[in-house]
């Protein structure tokens, strides 16, 4: 955005109707001016703001969704280079490809791997969400013959890959609800796959021939046409050139405001190896930078949970800890008889506390509290893990209702609060764990309800 929020709110209606999602027009110009948000957001806006103000007002790379309910993939909406100026927003969708020409037991077994590698980290499921169902015969029987069988046997998001508008116009009639990116418009199609994804109201993705510079003039042919949901292919399939393209392409769209290249990119680790570990590399390289979509040949559980730990922790913003949710954790079936501990929400502490429990086989009720991300010492060092806030926690959850017994287990390196939490929960008993989580088993093991 080139113009500041103070200049652009100038322009605005000043209704504060909120109508735009946020509650005052000077907040609407601040994202505006950040490239958070589109300028037909606002009901109000004249025609001679728009005027001044639509080449500024949309976001750098614009942001779009492919696919629809629980595995639908938001990609784009970037404004920064480096994680460290600000986090990233949207992580990159993860795609297996499946060709027409496999077999039923390769495809079956891509999809029972779908759907078993999910795995939960810190509250949050990690998993796949795409397939990439290749045209690799021309024989649109063929290719609406595998869609079906994707479509009715998963839940998966889909990227239509065929360059024959024929072949992609049967797939569309099948799948088209389901929002679909429609890959690839290329120099020879582009018109035809354009007007299918003006009919379909679809995503589309360009494919060049080989650099950044090749998709330039598809780009400005759809936006032509009206399109603007648009994902870009440079075609490159060296990992150099590859790589020196996304770059190019994030500092021309993000520096330069070049519109032409302004949307996400979709990268083919798949169709540049065959060998699966370095198709792995590829992949991790391109999640840092700056692959949208990131199309693989399988998911195997030895490289897809690397690359969704990748995933996670660079899409998470470095200014602020990884935290889990707050709230009552059972481990191991508990009952009403069960120990209850409670601890912080740092991720680190929650996930060695959690294990430690888990590894004694002590059906306990673990309690969460939020600490803001904070470890239990530093944590009580800041005033966030105090014998009144622990206290309204543990009076608020519901633990009380899940137990017989009235006994806390509290970390012992927050012993300190032990006199404060008993005039907060005069019912409990307070009761000193371990300092070192490693010591939770057989603390547990030793433990009876008093």
């Amino acid at each position: 955005m080139g113009m500041t929020g103070i200049q652009i709110f100038k322009l605005l209606p000043k209704t504060n109707c909120g109508e735009c999602g946020v509650p005052t027009c000077l907040a609407f110009a601040m994202n505006l001016a950040a490239g958070k948000a589109e300028l037909d957001q606002c009901p109000y806006v004249s025609e001679e703001a728009k005027e001044i103000l639509a080449a500024e007002s949309a976001p750098p790379i614009r942001p779009l969704t492919i696919g629809v309910g629980d595995y639908a993939v938001t990609i784009g909406g970037e404004t920064v280079m480096f994680r460290h100026e600000k986090t990233f927003i949207n992580p990159p969708g993860l795609a297996a490809i499946v060709t027409t020409d496999e077999d039923d037991a390769s495809i079956d077994g891509k999809i029972s791997r779908f759907k078993e590698l999910q795995y939960e980290r810190v509250g949050l499921i990690l998993r796949p969400e795409l397939f990439a169902l290749k045209d690799t015969s021309g024989d649109a029987g063929k290719f609406t013959a595998l869609v079906n069988k994707v479509k009715d046997a998963c839940e998966a998001s889909l990227i239509l890959m065929s360059e024959k508008p024929d072949v992609m116009k049967a797939a569309l009639e099948i799948v088209k609800d389901k929002k679909p990116l429609i890959y690839a418009a290329t120099e020879e199609n582009v018109e035809d796959m354009g007007n299918l994804a003006k009919e379909s109201e679809c995503p589309i993705a360009v494919k060049g021939s080989g650099g950044f510079e090749s998709v330039i003039p598809l780009t400005e042919k759809l936006t032509e046409m009206g399109l603007k949901d648009i994902v870009i292919d440079t075609g490159s399939r060296t990992p150099y050139k590859a790589f020196e393209d996304q770059v190019i392409i994030r500092k021309a769209a993000l520096q330069d405001r070049f519109r032409p290249l302004g949307f996400p990119t979709i990268t083919l680790p798949a169709e540049m190896t065959d060998d699966p570990m370095y198709e792995t590399l590829l992949s991790a390289m391109f999640v840092a930078k700056y692959g949208a979509l990131i199309v693989m040949s399988d998911f195997q559980p030895e490289s897809l949970f690397p690359l969704l730990l990748e995933r996670l922790n660079i899409y998470t913003d470095p200014q602020r800890p990884m935290t889990a949710e707050e709230g009552i954790y059972p481990i191991g079936n508990p009952d009403e008889n069960s120990p209850v501990l409670v601890t912080c929400n740092f991720s680190l502490t929650y996930f060695i506390v959690s294990g430690e429990i888990e590894g004694s086989r002590i059906p306990s009720w673990l309690c969460v509290a939020d600490t803001e991300g904070l470890s239990v010492l530093t944590a009580w060092a800041a005033g966030k893990f105090t014998g009144e806030s622990v206290g309204t926690f543990i009076n608020k959850c519901g633990i009380a209702d899940k137990v017989k017994h009235k006994n806390l287990i509290i970390p012992g390196y927050a012993a300190a609060i032990s006199g404060e939490l008993e005039e907060e929960l005069p019912d409990w008993k307070i009761l000193i764990g371990p300092r070192e989580a490693s010591q939770i088993t057989s603390y547990l093991k030793n433990w009876k309800p008093e």
